[in-house]
């Protein structure tokens, strides 16, 4: 371990981590070790004087750009492949290049960088890989909208010309957000930065969809697909988004065809639907095969109304007899689950509807209505052929798309498809087993969902921005061709004139190939062979589908392993009263906004602090605001110390010069990095980062730095003794030993402000972005001083309880008597006495030995005094002038409830049986040593009750 420079490098976990300096495998399990090894070099590296000196008031604006100019111009966030290190890597989910940062990116960026910098710390090679997205559909109808305003249609324009525009308009906004990121305080490798339609990824893309075709992955076909009637494109299903939305049902009746050819005028089948204008398309009613209310029509037929044809009626066992009537109508070209009963069936599919969602020629005299212009003039046509039954009010999900949220249509269209129920066993094994880990785990429920039921995955997308298919056709016989470039001569005809497919890939084909495209593949580079696969995906659950799955089975099928290990989820962020932000709510709030009034660490912390993996949280300005206090905090707290610290040599003090408060804060922390470093590698980001707070704000600042502040200020007073010289220089010492520390804990949620008081503290290491992460150590524990000076903080906080229940004066002083049976705890406030005093108001402090003559003093002091009771001990403060004797029996008679209940409570625990036989020893011994402890205060406060009255 280091402490000469505030910094503690335990062996402790050395094994697990990635140094392998000799210095680290050094047995070093004890203070004195360590002050023993470093002693002679005190006075040339650690008796320096301090001078440097922060700002008197912390303005996040003055320090931030600066700090990370300075990064940046250090290239402290650049990582090459050096085997003598290990790898981390982590890919950052690319944004949009039409985006703007808004809190789901601060809070994904912010997890990541995290864990970058946690890692970075930690001594790994960590590689943050950066990257923008092309975003296919968003990007071209942000550019269509520019293009309408100059009265430009896209089709005039031409593809060529378009896609001109479309890279003008990445130039000009792609890195919009990327700065924006970097105001958040991300350290990517921005040397690094890929856009998915870069040369390197479209030469990855290519490549795939080549091989998987070859391999029969891929295909062309006439498949149901979703179709956006405003985006004219097919999506996924990943990208339809169910809404619920108030509709109707109505309830139709088909004539039951005769035996003599003509439609009945009595018996007919009656359905239900939510959408009559797809009727145009029937090619069946279907029923199910064991339904006996239907046996007589099997084999029969039905009259299709206003169309006028003839449509069989079918038995299928997809019908749910006991829903409704038991009748389905079929339109296979316009509904994913009538499209497989037609394939079942034979049945024809009818399309009648156009791109735009406008009926088509199969529609008849509707032929160009909208749809729902259509839907209502065919109710009103069936109403009055008397085939109306009836319109019921109904609530249901309604697909839509989930860029322009327009309702989508169900459409049977000829597209490229990837076939998936191959390529997905080896995602769905790697989660089984435990290759890739999820957290937060209760979310492999949803992976394993999807993975169930999946469907082939539509890839071809009808837009000019974005991956070309690679596929051609003879211009001369129609042959298709699927190649990396454009074929020379066609295999059929010997035909020299190829015509390339006019679709383009969907976004996230590319964007599946992000953690090994964006490392050199299908090259196999020398970063590809040492960052891949990548360590954890930091991303919202809302894309498990859209990306993650994706992502796995493309690392399988292209790299013959994992992309990463560890998928870690976070939820969304929602307003301060759980909605979901959004535009049409108009409850969104800018990051940067916030950034600019509060700084980038208050936003960090606060979209950490409380949060949970895979958790939806809310947002609230007050805890912004709060965060912000708590930067104020730290730094005020770290002007105290550099203030006490001006002009004085600091030196390693001996080990027997620690006090036992400078014990008890180092032991403290000691167990901070254990826990908070526990934390972080379990992901548990928010419990971790609540730890540091608490230690910082608690136990630093209000109670180390208070205890101390007798002995720096006895400095100031005059002349000091040795060891009062001893003291204070011990005193320093564990101040800035203790901040540096907390600093690094703090590091990677506030980088920015723990940056500069670092660099301001001391001038050892140049950064604490590639300082050593703190490690725990045996050595830097001491059980017996924690304690101690807990016993004199619960002293405190019952002496300033009572201060407080009787309005005494802040600046008022009192003599304070201590007294006790048990001489250890007489000699800890004995040791504690200068700084105990200082806390509890004292202006003396007295220790009363009742085994050593002093039971009949305590008779005499407890007369005239208020009493504070705790484990081993009982304080009593003179009162005569400030309390009322009728208020401090109150006071007591509430303590003796409260012990009654906690009494109760413990008594019954350990008579309960089950409890004995379940518990933990460890538990049990625990409440024991709660019973003893409680019953021992009951006896005092029941002896000062007595006295009183």
């Amino acid at each position: 371990m280091e402490i000469g420079r505030g910094l503690f490098y335990i062996i402790g976990k050395s094994s697990e981590l990635p140094y392998d300096t000799k210095m680290l495998r050094r047995n070093q399990n004890t203070l004195s070790d360590w002050c023993g090894e470093r002693r002679s070099a005190v006075s040339e590296k650690e008796g320096e004087q301090m001078s440097r000196e922060l700002a008197k008031t912390y303005d996040p604006k003055g320090l931030e750009d600066r700090l990370y100019e300075k990064w940046l111009s250090k290239k402290y966030f650049h990582a090459e492949a050096d085997h003598d290190k290990t790898p981390f890597t982590i890919v950052i989910p690319p944004p949009n290049i039409t985006g703007q940062l808004h809190m789901g990116h601060a809070l994904d960026n912010t997890m990541q960088d995290i864990l970058i910098r946690f890692k970075r710390m930690q001594g790994y090679n960590a590689l943050w890989q950066p990257g923008t997205d092309h975003a296919s559909i968003a990007t071209e109808v942000k550019i269509i909208e520019t293009l309408k305003t100059e009265g430009i249609d896209k089709h005039d324009l031409g593809r060529e010309k378009f896609l001109e525009r479309a890279w003008e308009w990445k130039k000009e906004y792609g890195g919009r957000i990327i700065s924006q990121l970097k105001k958040m305080g991300s350290s990517c490798d921005w040397d690094r930065e890929r856009f998915t339609m870069d040369e390197g990824c479209n030469r990855a893309v290519t490549e795939v969809f080549v091989k998987m075709h070859e391999k029969g992955y891929i295909y062309k076909g006439a498949r149901m697909i979703n179709w956006c009637p405003v985006c004219n494109t097919s999506i996924s299903d990943a990208e339809v988004e169910y809404q619920e939305q108030a509709g109707h049902l109505w309830h139709i009746k088909y004539p039951v065809m005769n035996e003599d050819g003509t439609p009945s005028t009595t018996e007919f089948l009656t359905f239900a639907t939510t959408r009559p204008e797809t009727m145009l398309g029937d090619t069946a009613v279907a029923i199910h095969p064991e339904d006996e209310r239907y046996e007589h029509l099997k084999g029969r037929s039905v009259m299709l109304p206003i169309v006028n044809r003839v449509i069989p009626v079918v038995e299928d066992t997809y019908v749910d007899r006991e829903f409704g009537t038991g009748v389905v109508k079929i339109t296979p070209a316009h509904d994913p689950n009538d499209f497989e009963v037609g394939k079942r069936h034979n049945l024809p599919v009818i399309n009648i509807m156009n791109d735009n969602a406008t009926i088509n020629e199969n529609g008849g005299k509707y032929c160009g209505m909208d749809r729902y212009a259509a839907r209502k003039s065919i109710v009103e046509e069936l109403e009055r052929q008397g085939l109306l039954v009836k319109i019921e009010e109904y609530s249901h999900n309604v697909g839509t798309h989930d860029r322009c949220k327009t309702t989508v249509e169900p459409l049977v269209k000829e597209q490229w498809f990837v076939k998936m129920d191959e390529l997905i066993k080896p995602a769905v094994k790697a989660v089984k087993n435990g290759e890739i880990e999820l957290v937060p785990k209760r979310l492999e429920k949803i992976y394993f969902n999807w993975t169930d039921n999946i469907r082939d995955w539509c890839i071809s997308r009808q837009l000019w921005w974005g991956h070309r298919i690679p596929a051609y056709y003879c211009d001369d016989c129609g042959e298709l061709v699927v190649a990396g470039k454009v074929p020379e001569v066609c295999p059929k005809c010997g035909g020299s004139h190829f015509t390339q497919d006019p679709d383009t890939l969907d976004t996230w084909f590319s964007s599946a190939l992000w953690p090994f495209e964006t490392l050199g593949w299908p090259e196999q580079t020398e970063d590809l062979k040492y960052f891949y696969p990548t360590d954890v995906l930091v991303t919202g659950y809302d894309i498990i589908f859209f990306w993650v799955i994706r992502m796995i089975f493309s690392g399988y099928e292209h790299m013959g392993e994992k992309p990463f290990k560890t998928v870690l989820f976070h939820g969304l962020v929602r307003d301060s009263q759980g909605r979901k932000m959004s535009k049409s709510l108009g409850n969104g709030i800018d990051p940067l906004e916030i950034i600019e009034k509060y700084g980038a660490d208050a936003l960090r912390l606060t979209l950490i602090t409380g949060n949970a993996p895979g958790n939806d949280m809310r947002f609230y300005y007050e805890r912004v605001e709060s965060s912000r206090n708590f930067a104020n905090k730290v730094w005020n707290a770290s002007r105290f110390i550099l203030m006490n610290m001006e002009g004085r040599e600091v030196t390693t003090p001996q080990t027997e010069a620690l006090e036992p408060v400078d014990r008890w804060i180092l032991s403290r922390l000691n167990t901070l990095v254990k826990d908070v470093t526990d934390n972080m590698e379990s992901f548990e980001l928010g419990i971790a980062v609540q730890k540091v707070y608490d230690f910082i704000w608690d136990e630093f600042c209000d109670w180390y730095i208070e205890m101390v502040k007798p002995r720096l200020y006895a400095a100031k007073s005059g002349e000091t003794t040795d060891s009062q010289a001893e003291s204070l220089n011990t005193a320093l010492w564990t101040l800035k030993t203790v901040l540096i520390d907390a600093l690094k804990l703090l590091h990677p949620y506030m980088p920015f402000i723990t940056e500069e008081i670092f660099c301001t503290l001391q001038s050892r290491e140049e950064s604490i972005v590639i300082s050593r992460w703190p490690e725990y150590s045996e050595g830097r524990s001491f059980g017996k001083e924690e304690k101690d000076i807990e016993i004199i903080k619960e002293a405190v906080r019952g002496i300033r309880n009572i201060r407080s229940e009787m309005n005494v004066a802040p600046g008022r002083r009192t003599a304070i008597f201590v007294v006790s049976e048990n001489q250890a705890i007489l000699d800890t406030f004995t040791e504690g006495k200068l700084f105990f005093a200082s806390l509890a108001g004292a202006s003396q402090v007295t220790m009363v030995n009742k085994q050593q003559g002093g039971q009949t003093m305590e008779t005499e002091i407890a007369r005239d005094a208020v009493s504070v009771v705790i484990a081993g001990a009982t304080l009593y403060i003179p009162f005569a002038e400030l309390v009322d004797v009728a208020q401090e029996i109150e006071r007591l008679q509430k303590e003796q409830k409260r012990l009654e209940g906690e009494l109760d409570r413990v008594n019954g625990m350990l008579s309960n049986e089950r409890f004995l036989s379940r518990a933990p020893e460890a538990k049990i011994a625990q409440e024991r040593e709660k019973l003893a402890k409680y019953t021992q205060m009951m006896e005092q406060v029941t002896m000062r009750l007595n006295q009183l009255r």
